[in-house]
Protein backbone atom coordinates (compact mmCIF):
# COMPACT_ATOMS: atom_id res chain seq x y z
CA UNK A 1 0.00 0.00 0.00
CA UNK A 2 1.74 3.23 -1.10
CA UNK A 3 1.27 6.54 0.86
CA UNK A 4 -0.30 7.98 -2.52
CA UNK A 5 -3.50 6.45 -1.02
CA UNK A 6 -3.35 8.45 2.06
CA UNK A 7 -4.56 11.51 3.25
CA UNK A 8 -4.23 12.89 6.81
CA UNK A 9 -7.93 12.91 8.11
CA UNK A 10 -10.59 11.22 9.60
CA UNK A 11 -12.01 10.43 6.35
CA UNK A 12 -9.60 8.58 5.23
CA UNK A 13 -9.11 6.12 8.53
CA UNK A 14 -12.77 5.08 8.12
CA UNK A 15 -12.32 4.56 4.24
CA UNK A 16 -9.32 2.29 5.19
CA UNK A 17 -11.18 0.43 7.84
CA UNK A 18 -14.74 -0.28 5.28
CA UNK A 19 -12.05 -1.82 2.95
CA UNK A 20 -10.68 -4.11 5.33
CA UNK A 21 -11.47 -7.61 5.41
CA UNK A 22 -10.47 -8.40 8.37
CA UNK A 23 -12.18 -5.91 9.99
CA UNK A 24 -15.43 -7.92 11.77
CA UNK A 25 -12.74 -9.80 13.77
CA UNK A 26 -12.31 -6.59 15.89
CA UNK A 27 -15.42 -7.82 17.45
CA UNK A 28 -14.49 -11.30 18.56
CA UNK A 29 -12.25 -9.30 21.48
CA UNK A 30 -12.93 -7.29 24.67
CA UNK A 31 -11.80 -3.81 24.71
CA UNK A 32 -11.07 -2.08 28.49
CA UNK A 33 -12.95 0.79 28.86
CA UNK A 34 -11.24 4.27 28.83
CA UNK A 35 -12.20 7.50 31.38
CA UNK A 36 -14.94 8.58 28.89
CA UNK A 37 -16.40 5.12 29.69
CA UNK A 38 -16.07 4.24 25.85
CA UNK A 39 -13.82 1.56 24.94
CA UNK A 40 -10.07 2.63 25.16
CA UNK A 41 -7.65 2.44 22.08
CA UNK A 42 -5.68 -0.55 23.15
CA UNK A 43 -2.14 -0.35 21.11
CA UNK A 44 -0.89 -2.82 23.92
CA UNK A 45 -0.95 -6.01 22.54
CA UNK A 46 2.70 -7.07 22.25
CA UNK A 47 2.52 -7.05 25.82
CA UNK A 48 -0.69 -8.46 26.51
CA UNK A 49 -2.77 -9.43 23.96
CA UNK A 50 -6.96 -8.53 24.39
CA UNK A 51 -9.43 -11.35 25.85
CA UNK A 52 -11.24 -12.92 22.75
CA UNK A 53 -14.84 -13.35 23.75
CA UNK A 54 -14.89 -16.94 22.77
CA UNK A 55 -12.20 -17.40 25.75
CA UNK A 56 -14.80 -17.51 28.05
CA UNK A 57 -16.67 -19.60 26.29
CA UNK A 58 -13.90 -22.28 26.14
CA UNK A 59 -13.08 -22.40 29.44
CA UNK A 60 -16.75 -22.50 30.94
CA UNK A 61 -16.42 -25.96 29.15
CA UNK A 62 -13.68 -27.44 30.46
CA UNK A 63 -15.23 -25.95 34.26
CA UNK A 64 -18.49 -27.61 33.01
CA UNK A 65 -16.40 -30.93 32.01
CA UNK A 66 -14.65 -30.48 35.39
CA UNK A 67 -17.73 -30.15 37.61
CA UNK A 68 -20.01 -32.93 35.67
CA UNK A 69 -17.42 -35.74 34.70
CA UNK A 70 -14.67 -34.88 37.45
CA UNK A 71 -11.67 -37.14 36.91
CA UNK A 72 -13.12 -39.02 34.04
CA UNK A 73 -13.41 -35.34 31.78
CA UNK A 74 -9.37 -37.28 31.33
CA UNK A 75 -10.84 -39.15 28.79
CA UNK A 76 -14.27 -38.36 28.30
CA UNK A 77 -15.89 -35.68 26.29
CA UNK A 78 -15.49 -33.35 23.18
CA UNK A 79 -12.31 -32.37 23.96
CA UNK A 80 -10.95 -35.10 26.75
CA UNK A 81 -7.67 -33.66 28.85
CA UNK A 82 -5.18 -36.19 28.25
CA UNK A 83 -5.38 -35.06 24.57
CA UNK A 84 -6.19 -31.26 24.70
CA UNK A 85 -2.76 -29.98 24.01
CA UNK A 86 -3.44 -31.83 20.20
CA UNK A 87 -5.71 -29.52 19.73
CA UNK A 88 -3.30 -26.46 19.28
CA UNK A 89 -0.51 -28.55 17.80
CA UNK A 90 -1.63 -28.09 14.20
CA UNK A 91 -2.81 -24.26 14.18
CA UNK A 92 0.51 -23.49 16.20
CA UNK A 93 2.71 -24.84 13.39
CA UNK A 94 0.95 -22.94 10.82
CA UNK A 95 1.78 -20.12 12.81
CA UNK A 96 5.23 -20.69 12.95
CA UNK A 97 5.99 -22.78 9.70
CA UNK A 98 6.60 -25.87 11.71
CA UNK A 99 5.67 -29.53 11.16
CA UNK A 100 2.89 -30.69 13.61
CA UNK A 101 5.91 -33.06 14.88
CA UNK A 102 8.06 -30.23 15.63
CA UNK A 103 5.79 -27.56 17.57
CA UNK A 104 4.21 -28.70 21.18
CA UNK A 105 2.31 -25.87 23.09
CA UNK A 106 3.74 -26.31 27.01
CA UNK A 107 5.17 -24.62 29.77
CA UNK A 108 6.08 -21.06 29.63
CA UNK A 109 8.58 -19.12 27.97
CA UNK A 110 11.92 -19.11 30.20
CA UNK A 111 10.96 -22.50 31.24
CA UNK A 112 11.06 -24.13 27.95
CA UNK A 113 14.40 -22.08 27.03
CA UNK A 114 16.10 -24.03 29.51
CA UNK A 115 14.78 -27.30 28.62
CA UNK A 116 15.82 -26.67 25.34
CA UNK A 117 19.55 -25.70 26.30
CA UNK A 118 19.73 -28.69 28.14
CA UNK A 119 19.66 -30.19 25.11
CA UNK A 120 21.33 -28.04 22.34
CA UNK A 121 23.95 -26.27 24.49
CA UNK A 122 26.19 -29.29 24.96
CA UNK A 123 29.60 -27.42 26.04
CA UNK A 124 33.45 -28.67 25.88
CA UNK A 125 36.09 -27.26 26.80
CA UNK A 126 36.63 -25.42 23.58
CA UNK A 127 33.16 -25.13 22.12
CA UNK A 128 31.65 -22.97 24.75
CA UNK A 129 30.29 -19.76 23.86
CA UNK A 130 26.60 -18.76 23.50
CA UNK A 131 25.99 -15.67 21.55
CA UNK A 132 23.13 -13.34 22.18
CA UNK A 133 22.43 -9.73 21.38
CA UNK A 134 23.26 -6.86 24.24
CA UNK A 135 19.90 -6.15 25.07
CA UNK A 136 17.88 -9.01 25.04
CA UNK A 137 15.32 -9.39 26.95
CA UNK A 138 16.57 -9.70 30.39
CA UNK A 139 14.99 -13.45 31.43
CA UNK A 140 17.33 -14.51 28.23
CA UNK A 141 20.42 -12.98 30.02
CA UNK A 142 19.27 -14.78 32.72
CA UNK A 143 19.37 -18.24 30.77
CA UNK A 144 22.04 -17.72 29.48
CA UNK A 145 24.04 -16.71 32.61
CA UNK A 146 22.78 -19.55 34.76
CA UNK A 147 23.17 -21.85 32.29
CA UNK A 148 27.16 -21.00 31.24
CA UNK A 149 27.23 -21.32 35.12
CA UNK A 150 25.46 -24.69 35.74
CA UNK A 151 28.43 -26.15 33.45
CA UNK A 152 30.76 -24.43 34.94
CA UNK A 153 32.21 -21.27 32.55
CA UNK A 154 32.42 -17.48 33.06
CA UNK A 155 29.38 -15.53 31.35
CA UNK A 156 32.37 -12.89 31.19
CA UNK A 157 34.19 -15.23 29.10
CA UNK A 158 32.08 -17.23 27.50
CA UNK A 159 29.06 -14.86 26.92
CA UNK A 160 29.59 -13.12 23.53
CA UNK A 161 26.99 -10.16 23.39
CA UNK A 162 26.41 -7.90 20.40
CA UNK A 163 24.53 -4.81 20.28
CA UNK A 164 24.51 -1.84 18.11
CA UNK A 165 27.32 0.55 17.10
CA UNK A 166 27.90 3.26 19.00
CA UNK A 167 25.13 6.05 18.45
CA UNK A 168 22.59 3.62 17.17
CA UNK A 169 19.57 1.93 17.97
CA UNK A 170 19.52 -1.13 15.90
CA UNK A 171 21.65 -4.45 15.28
CA UNK A 172 23.30 -4.32 11.64
CA UNK A 173 22.98 -8.03 10.62
CA UNK A 174 26.70 -7.69 9.30
CA UNK A 175 27.88 -7.39 12.91
CA UNK A 176 25.75 -10.35 13.80
CA UNK A 177 27.48 -12.27 11.25
CA UNK A 178 31.07 -10.84 12.21
CA UNK A 179 30.41 -12.18 15.53
CA UNK A 180 29.50 -15.21 14.57
CA UNK A 181 32.41 -15.99 11.99
CA UNK A 182 34.82 -14.53 14.87
CA UNK A 183 33.70 -16.88 17.63
CA UNK A 184 32.77 -19.81 15.23
CA UNK A 185 35.43 -22.10 16.43
CA UNK A 186 34.36 -22.13 20.23
CA UNK A 187 30.42 -21.03 19.32
CA UNK A 188 28.28 -23.62 20.58
CA UNK A 189 25.25 -21.87 20.36
CA UNK A 190 23.60 -18.89 18.86
CA UNK A 191 20.24 -17.77 20.76
CA UNK A 192 18.35 -14.38 19.33
CA UNK A 193 15.46 -12.89 19.04
CA UNK A 194 12.91 -13.34 16.27
CA UNK A 195 11.69 -9.33 16.88
CA UNK A 196 13.64 -7.26 19.11
CA UNK A 197 11.37 -6.18 21.90
CA UNK A 198 12.27 -2.72 22.22
CA UNK A 199 13.27 -1.54 19.20
CA UNK A 200 10.83 -3.74 17.08
CA UNK A 201 13.61 -5.22 15.04
CA UNK A 202 13.10 -8.13 13.23
CA UNK A 203 16.23 -10.02 12.54
CA UNK A 204 17.19 -12.23 9.18
CA UNK A 205 16.69 -15.75 11.10
CA UNK A 206 17.36 -17.76 8.03
CA UNK A 207 20.72 -16.37 7.08
CA UNK A 208 21.58 -16.41 10.77
CA UNK A 209 20.91 -20.07 10.69
CA UNK A 210 22.99 -20.88 7.69
CA UNK A 211 25.90 -18.32 9.01
CA UNK A 212 25.64 -20.53 12.72
CA UNK A 213 25.57 -24.25 10.87
CA UNK A 214 28.25 -22.83 8.96
CA UNK A 215 30.55 -22.65 11.93
CA UNK A 216 29.17 -25.89 13.76
CA UNK A 217 26.74 -24.57 16.26
CA UNK A 218 23.04 -24.56 16.89
CA UNK A 219 20.73 -21.98 16.95
CA UNK A 220 17.29 -21.18 18.46
CA UNK A 221 15.11 -18.29 18.95
CA UNK A 222 13.24 -16.55 21.52
CA UNK A 223 10.06 -15.41 19.42
CA UNK A 224 7.90 -14.09 22.13
CA UNK A 225 7.51 -10.60 20.08
CA UNK A 226 7.26 -12.17 16.90
CA UNK A 227 4.52 -15.16 16.57
CA UNK A 228 1.19 -14.17 15.72
CA UNK A 229 2.95 -10.81 14.80
CA UNK A 230 5.39 -12.20 11.28
CA UNK A 231 5.44 -15.04 9.05
CA UNK A 232 8.14 -17.28 10.03
CA UNK A 233 9.34 -20.93 8.54
CA UNK A 234 11.25 -22.38 11.27
CA UNK A 235 11.19 -25.54 9.47
CA UNK A 236 12.05 -24.42 6.28
CA UNK A 237 15.27 -22.00 7.67
CA UNK A 238 16.22 -25.40 9.87
CA UNK A 239 15.78 -23.51 13.27
CA UNK A 240 17.55 -26.06 15.86
CA UNK A 241 15.07 -24.66 18.64
CA UNK A 242 12.68 -22.10 19.70
CA UNK A 243 10.48 -20.85 22.47
CA UNK A 244 7.36 -18.20 22.87
CA UNK A 245 5.05 -17.02 25.25
CA UNK A 246 1.09 -16.72 23.57
CA UNK A 247 0.11 -13.85 25.83
CA UNK A 248 0.99 -11.28 23.58
CA UNK A 249 -0.19 -11.36 19.87
CA UNK A 250 -1.69 -15.10 20.60
CA UNK A 251 -4.06 -12.91 23.01
CA UNK A 252 -4.26 -15.86 25.51
CA UNK A 253 -3.84 -14.49 28.72
CA UNK A 254 -1.24 -13.50 31.70
CA UNK A 255 0.80 -16.03 31.99
CA UNK A 256 -0.61 -18.52 29.61
CA UNK A 257 1.06 -21.38 28.46
CA UNK A 258 3.83 -21.14 25.93
CA UNK A 259 5.13 -22.86 23.21
CA UNK A 260 8.39 -24.73 21.65
CA UNK A 261 9.93 -26.19 18.66
CA UNK A 262 12.43 -28.49 18.07
CA UNK A 263 13.53 -29.39 13.86
CA UNK A 264 12.97 -32.96 12.91
CA UNK A 265 16.53 -33.11 12.56
CA UNK A 266 16.48 -33.74 16.07
CA UNK A 267 13.49 -35.59 16.93
CA UNK A 268 15.53 -38.84 16.78
CA UNK A 269 18.63 -38.24 18.11
CA UNK A 270 18.67 -40.90 20.96
CA UNK A 271 22.44 -39.04 22.01
CA UNK A 272 20.69 -35.58 21.72
CA UNK A 273 20.32 -35.21 26.77
CA UNK A 274 17.02 -33.96 28.03
CA UNK A 275 15.12 -33.06 31.41
CA UNK A 276 12.37 -35.92 31.31
CA UNK A 277 8.96 -36.40 32.79
CA UNK A 278 6.11 -38.59 32.61
CA UNK A 279 4.34 -36.80 29.88
CA UNK A 280 6.64 -37.14 27.48
CA UNK A 281 6.81 -41.22 27.15
CA UNK A 282 5.03 -43.12 25.34
CA UNK A 283 1.28 -42.10 25.14
CA UNK A 284 0.12 -45.77 24.85
CA UNK A 285 2.24 -47.03 28.22
CA UNK A 286 1.84 -44.30 30.53
CA UNK A 287 -0.76 -45.13 32.61
CA UNK A 288 1.15 -48.51 32.73
CA UNK A 289 2.78 -46.23 35.05
CA UNK A 290 6.37 -48.20 33.62
CA UNK A 291 9.47 -46.54 35.22
CA UNK A 292 11.51 -46.86 31.98
CA UNK A 293 11.57 -43.61 30.05
CA UNK A 294 9.73 -44.28 26.12
CA UNK A 295 10.42 -40.73 24.20
CA UNK A 296 7.35 -40.32 22.37
CA UNK A 297 9.41 -39.79 18.80
CA UNK A 298 7.94 -36.19 18.06
CA UNK A 299 8.91 -32.68 20.34
CA UNK A 300 6.41 -33.98 22.73
CA UNK A 301 9.11 -35.81 24.15
CA UNK A 302 10.22 -32.65 25.75
CA UNK A 303 6.87 -32.65 27.79
CA UNK A 304 7.23 -32.91 31.63
CA UNK A 305 4.05 -32.84 32.68
CA UNK A 306 0.04 -33.32 32.18
CA UNK A 307 -1.51 -29.96 30.66
CA UNK A 308 -3.01 -27.36 32.16
CA UNK A 309 -6.34 -27.47 30.42
CA UNK A 310 -7.87 -23.90 32.06
CA UNK A 311 -4.86 -22.34 30.73
CA UNK A 312 -4.72 -23.76 27.25
CA UNK A 313 -8.39 -23.19 26.43
CA UNK A 314 -7.75 -19.37 25.54
CA UNK A 315 -4.54 -20.43 23.42
CA UNK A 316 -7.14 -22.49 21.61
CA UNK A 317 -9.75 -19.93 21.41
CA UNK A 318 -7.33 -17.29 19.91
CA UNK A 319 -5.83 -19.81 17.68
CA UNK A 320 -9.49 -21.09 16.33
CA UNK A 321 -9.28 -16.88 15.73
CA UNK A 322 -6.23 -16.70 13.47
CA UNK A 323 -7.42 -19.29 11.41
CA UNK A 324 -11.03 -17.74 10.67
CA UNK A 325 -8.96 -14.71 9.60
CA UNK A 326 -7.35 -16.43 7.14
CA UNK A 327 -4.23 -16.74 8.71
CA UNK A 328 -0.40 -14.95 9.08
CA UNK A 329 -0.25 -14.08 5.22
CA UNK A 330 -3.59 -12.47 5.88
CA UNK A 331 -2.85 -10.70 8.54
CA UNK A 332 0.73 -9.60 7.48
CA UNK A 333 -0.94 -7.53 4.93
CA UNK A 334 -3.32 -5.61 6.79
CA UNK A 335 -0.44 -4.93 9.26
CA UNK A 336 1.46 -3.75 5.98
CA UNK A 337 -1.03 -1.78 4.97
CA UNK A 338 -1.61 -0.23 9.17
CA UNK A 339 2.23 0.01 9.00
CA UNK A 340 2.42 2.22 5.85
CA UNK A 341 -0.68 4.46 7.26
CA UNK A 342 0.66 4.94 10.78
CA UNK A 343 4.07 5.89 8.88
CA UNK A 344 2.86 8.52 6.68
CA UNK A 345 1.07 9.97 10.07
CA UNK A 346 4.48 10.04 11.80
CA UNK A 347 6.16 11.98 8.56
CA UNK A 348 3.27 14.69 7.80
CA UNK A 349 2.48 15.36 11.24
CA UNK A 350 5.23 14.65 13.72
CA UNK A 351 8.52 15.87 12.13
CA UNK A 352 11.07 17.12 14.58
CA UNK A 353 8.34 16.28 17.61
CA UNK A 354 8.09 12.31 17.56
CA UNK A 355 10.84 10.02 16.01
CA UNK A 356 10.50 5.76 15.62
CA UNK A 357 13.43 4.08 16.04
CA UNK A 358 11.94 1.26 14.73
CA UNK A 359 13.38 0.52 11.40
CA UNK A 360 11.38 1.48 8.30
CA UNK A 361 11.62 -1.12 5.41
CA UNK A 362 8.74 -3.81 5.91
CA UNK A 363 10.74 -6.71 6.14
CA UNK A 364 12.65 -5.23 9.54
CA UNK A 365 9.68 -4.58 11.32
CA UNK A 366 6.58 -6.48 12.99
CA UNK A 367 3.30 -4.43 13.63
CA UNK A 368 5.31 -2.69 16.79
CA UNK A 369 6.61 1.28 17.02
CA UNK A 370 8.80 2.04 19.19
CA UNK A 371 8.57 6.14 19.39
CA UNK A 372 10.73 8.56 20.90
CA UNK A 373 9.17 12.08 21.45
CA UNK A 374 12.15 14.80 20.53
CA UNK A 375 10.01 17.51 21.30
CA UNK A 376 12.17 19.84 23.47
CA UNK A 377 10.83 20.63 27.06
CA UNK A 378 8.45 17.53 26.29
CA UNK A 379 9.37 14.40 28.52
CA UNK A 380 8.65 11.02 27.38
CA UNK A 381 7.15 9.42 30.10
CA UNK A 382 5.04 12.75 31.03
CA UNK A 383 3.54 11.89 27.23
CA UNK A 384 3.00 8.21 27.72
CA UNK A 385 1.45 8.92 31.80
CA UNK A 386 -0.75 11.46 29.63
CA UNK A 387 -2.01 8.75 26.51
CA UNK A 388 -2.77 6.68 29.61
CA UNK A 389 -4.85 9.31 30.86
CA UNK A 390 -6.46 9.96 27.70
CA UNK A 391 -7.85 6.49 26.95
CA UNK A 392 -4.80 5.17 25.26
CA UNK A 393 -3.29 1.31 26.79
CA UNK A 394 0.38 1.62 24.86
CA UNK A 395 3.43 1.09 27.11
CA UNK A 396 6.42 2.79 28.75
CA UNK A 397 10.39 1.32 27.87
CA UNK A 398 13.34 2.77 30.12
CA UNK A 399 14.95 4.87 29.28
CA UNK A 400 12.95 6.95 26.53
CA UNK A 401 10.50 4.75 24.36
CA UNK A 402 6.79 4.49 23.80
CA UNK A 403 6.06 1.13 22.54
CA UNK A 404 2.54 1.21 20.84
CA UNK A 405 1.56 -2.14 18.66
CA UNK A 406 -1.22 -1.61 16.29
CA UNK A 407 -2.73 -5.59 16.09
CA UNK A 408 -4.31 -6.50 12.92
CA UNK A 409 -6.68 -8.72 13.99
CA UNK A 410 -8.32 -5.96 16.41
CA UNK A 411 -6.42 -3.34 15.77
CA UNK A 412 -8.75 -0.29 13.42
CA UNK A 413 -7.11 2.37 11.06
CA UNK A 414 -9.55 4.27 12.82
CA UNK A 415 -7.58 3.53 16.43
CA UNK A 416 -4.33 5.03 14.61
CA UNK A 417 -5.76 7.49 13.68
CA UNK A 418 -7.49 8.66 17.00
CA UNK A 419 -4.23 7.77 18.64
CA UNK A 420 -2.31 10.60 16.25
CA UNK A 421 -5.12 13.13 17.04
CA UNK A 422 -4.03 12.91 21.27
CA UNK A 423 -0.59 12.71 20.53
CA UNK A 424 -0.28 15.73 18.12
CA UNK A 425 -2.24 17.87 21.24
CA UNK A 426 0.48 16.03 23.62
CA UNK A 427 3.54 17.36 21.99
Amino acid sequence: MTSTRFTADANCAARLDADDPVAPFRDEFCFPAGPDGEPEIYLVGNSLGLATTRTRTYVDAELDAWATKGVRGHFQGDHPWTLYHELLTGPMAELVGGRPEEVVVMNSLTVNLHLLLVSFYRPSAHRHKILIEEHAFPSDHFVVESQLRHHGFDPADSMVVVGPRPGAELIEHDDLLAAIDEHGEELAVVLLPGVQYYTGQVFDMSDLVRATHACGARVGFDLAHAVGNIPLELHDWNVDFAAWCTYKYLNSGPGSTGAAFVHENHLGDRELPRFEGWWGTNKERRFEMATTFDPIPTVEAWQLSNAPILSMAPVRASLDLFRAAGGIGVLRNKSEAQLAWFDFLLDNRFAGRVESITPRAMHQRGCQFALRVTTPGIEGRDVFESLEAAGVACDWRYPDVIRVAPVPLYNSFTDIWRFTEILDELV
